[in-house]
């Protein structure tokens, strides 16, 4: 039933919302340049990499050795807004529907963090990662990792129809509001770096590397 509605909807939001997706396109390409989707490969399900695809919301700005500058640098005023309005992410609902994702689930992070999770925290991982989840509209990005990586944890103990029909009618009250957008003081959500625990981080970066990286 979960995999049903997400065709559906994102189906339907693909159709309804190909006017805004156009415009912002053509606003991206004008602003920032080519190219007007930025991609990633992302864990899912199981540790499953897959590529993930946002509207591009910052420069290519590079120091004087050619390297990138820091995010904050990078994210431009046009950048901010599409963020706030949650535009920059209408891409993925083309990943929902291709199974990447779902509407509702713990947000995909960076692959780079899979060995940082502790076994509680890799739970994350036993659902496909969401469009908004639990930790979105409990907070969004002003809660502590610790905070927002239970909350996400928590979905997975609880998730039913009801509780996907209510985080996403939440979604659009806080997407609205604009609540959440930033971590407090911080443009982007700082990297997630946790303390040190002996022995306890390990399998989490070989179950997502034995889980193969999909075709995209």
């Amino acid at each position: 039933m979960k995999r049903g509605l997400d065709i559906l909807l994102s189906l339907a939001a693909l159709v309804a919302l190909a006017p805004v997706l156009a415009v912002v396109a053509l606003l991206v390409r004008a602003k920032l340049g080519r190219p007007v989707l930025f991609s990633q490969a992302r864990p899912g399900l199981r540790g499953r990499l897959f590529t993930l695809w946002k509207f591009r919301t910052m420069s290519d700005a590079r120091d004087t050795h050619g390297r990138p500058r820091a995010d904050a640098e990078r994210l431009t005023e046009f950048g901010r807004t599409l963020r706030a309005t949650s535009l920059d992410e209408l891409p993925e609902l083309w990943n929902v529907l291709r199974g990447d994702m779902s509407l509702v689930g713990p947000r995909p992070l960076l692959e780079e963090y899979l060995p940082r999770y502790s076994r509680e925290e890799a739970r994350r991982h036993d659902v496909r990662p969401g469009l908004s989840g639990w930790a979105q509209v409990n907070g969004r990005n002003a809660t502590t990792w610790e905070e927002r990586l239970r909350l996400d944890v928590w979905y997975v103990d609880h998730r039913s129809l009801w509780l996907d029909l209510r985080i996403i009618a939440r979604t659009l009250a806080v997407a609205f509001r604009r609540e959440g957008i930033n971590a407090p003081g911080a443009d982007t959500m700082p990297e997630f770096r946790p303390p040190a625990e002996p022995g306890g981080r390990k399998n989490i970066r070989q179950r997502g590397k034995s889980a193969g990286r999909p075709s995209s």
